[in-house]
């Protein structure tokens, strides 16, 4: 295995939805063993480009490749083994509610027949050890916290020992402290289990503790190409006003031009 090529790489890849375009030529090669970051707003196409490297969508046009297949060009069935390879951590969890925490684990285990019934218990028991949810396995998805369904979910995309783990939105919904504990989670099992990441997040706190590399997506290019250490030299408007958290003269300007009809009505009203 060459540790120098790139184990997932896209070709100026273009997506579109009807009229509206996402993604617009985009070139990215994932490196072996490293954690890539990408940044940007909600909307902006950051979760279209994830399920592009697991071939839960297809581009328009360009080529996704896995190592050197092009999983692009492959058809369901054959998309299966390279799948295997790949765990994908939802944004909102995708656990199944009429399941408990171990038989959502064990769920990819059964559905690639992998090993026998108590191979399988005993790698469920692994993973939530690792997750450290191992008290939990019993319980159903309604008796969990926000913060102990994403470690589910992370404990069910580690379950096939996968090359790469695709992160997608991982700490939304969650307070700071959870937040923080599922980066560090993040961090553990990249060491632990030697895996290649790529984390989508509008994050910033999450992209500096995980990354190594950050990127960023805007309309639908990447426009930034940096490392954590780097990210506050980068003087381009459009990275800083995101980094910082600051809308631009135009979204300001666009927000209180919406708000006038509402208020003029609230001043109209009888009272």
């Amino acid at each position: 295995m060459n540790d120098d090529k790139p184990i997932i790489r896209l070709e100026r890849v273009c997506k579109a939805f009807g009229s509206l375009q996402v993604l617009r030529g985009v070139d990215l090669e994932v490196r072996r063993g490293r954690t890539t970051v990408v940044i940007g707003p909600s909307g902006c196409g950051k979760s279209v480009l994830l399920k592009h490297m697991v071939g839960l969508l297809r581009p328009d046009s360009g080529r996704v490749f896995v190592d050197d297949v092009e999983i692009s060009a492959l058809s369901e069935r054959r998309l299966v083994s390279v799948r295997r390879r790949i765990g994908f951590l939802f944004q909102g969890g995708a656990l199944f509610d009429s399941m408990t925490v171990a038989q959502n684990v064990r769920f990819p285990l059964d559905q690639h027949d992998v090993g026998t019934p108590q191979e399988r218990q005993d790698r469920v028991r692994e993973v939530l050890g690792l997750v450290g949810l191992g008290g939990l396995a019993d319980r159903f998805p309604e008796e969990l916290s926000g913060g102990q369904k994403k470690r589910v979910a992370l404990a069910r995309a580690v379950a096939l020992n996968p090359e790469v783990i695709l992160y997608d939105e991982p700490t939304t919904g969650l307070d700071p402290v959870r937040a923080d504990l599922i980066n560090e989670l993040i961090r553990h099992l990249n060491h632990k289990l030697q895996t290649t990441s790529v984390v989508v997040t509008h994050d910033m706190a999450s992209a500096r503790k995980v990354g190594d590399r950050i990127l960023m997506l805007h309309e639908g290019r990447l426009i930034l190409d940096t490392t954590p250490e780097r990210l506050d030299d980068v003087r381009d408007p459009v990275v800083r006003r995101f980094v910082l958290g600051q809308a631009s003269d135009e979204e300001l300007r666009e927000f209180y031009h919406s708000q006038a009809p509402a208020q003029a009505a609230a001043s109209n009203s009888p009272g």
